[in-house]
């Protein structure tokens, strides 16, 4: 057992101070070559939106009202592809028929059998004759957003998906159809809810042959 007097005591106290002292000043050599940009975004707080997803979700409701309260809608390119998909598709519906038609989407986006991303998932197949996924890609038909108020809404309810909102009102679905057409995968797939003027079904899962 080592036995140390007061001088060794002073001298292992000097050595700890000076090791720290060099490794304090190591870190803030470290720090100066940061950009000042960088430092500054590596410092702040999250956003605004983050902070308060939590707060949203917790006050959701599926109903005009609510959304009435959330700010002007604003995003990337990928939340203007989901505003446009729900716009263009579903722009007639409720809130839950447009929140459903929008749980389709990100659904997909899970999936391993669609694109990662929103604005790959609504885009594909598009240009290619019986391919498209979502009619309004290609219907022939320009795509001018001539109801504004619409657009909010469809914007409103893009950003809160982005963001956090529930997707418990289709079951995991990752297709729709309206009433008033039946394409053959319909028969194929369980149909999970039906909303407005839309059948929702979720796409079964493939299983390995025995």
């Amino acid at each position: 057992m080592a036995i140390f007097g007061s001088t060794g005591t002073v001298l292992a106290n000097d050595l700890m101070a000076a090791r720290l002292e060099a490794l304090l000043g190591s870190e803030r050599e470290a720090i100066e070559v940061i950009p000042s940009a960088r430092l500054s975004a590596l410092t702040a707080p999250p956003p605004a939106s983050a902070r308060n997803i939590e707060t949203t979700v917790s006050n959701f409701a599926y109903d005009n009202a609510f959304l009435a309260t959330q700010p002007a809608p604003s995003g990337n390119a990928e939340w203007r592809c989901l505003s446009e998909a729900l716009y263009f598709e579903a722009r007639g519906e409720s809130v839950r028929g447009l929140f459903a038609v929008g749980e389709v989407i990100l659904n997909r986006v899970d999936s391993s059998r669609y694109p990662n991303s929103i604005c790959g998932v609504i885009n594909q197949g598009t240009g290619r004759q019986f391919a498209c996924q979502f009619t309004y890609t290609c219907d022939g038909r320009p795509e001018h957003i001539n109801e504004p108020a619409a657009f909010v809404r469809t914007g409103r309810i893009a950003r809160l998906l982005m963001d956090g909102a529930p997707r418990d009102l289709t079951e995991g679905a990752t297709h729709y159809h309206t009433r008033a057409v039946s394409p053959s995968w319909a028969r194929r797939f369980p149909r999970t809810a039906t909303i407005g003027v839309h059948h929702f079904y979720r796409q079964p899962v493939r299983t390995a042959s025995n």
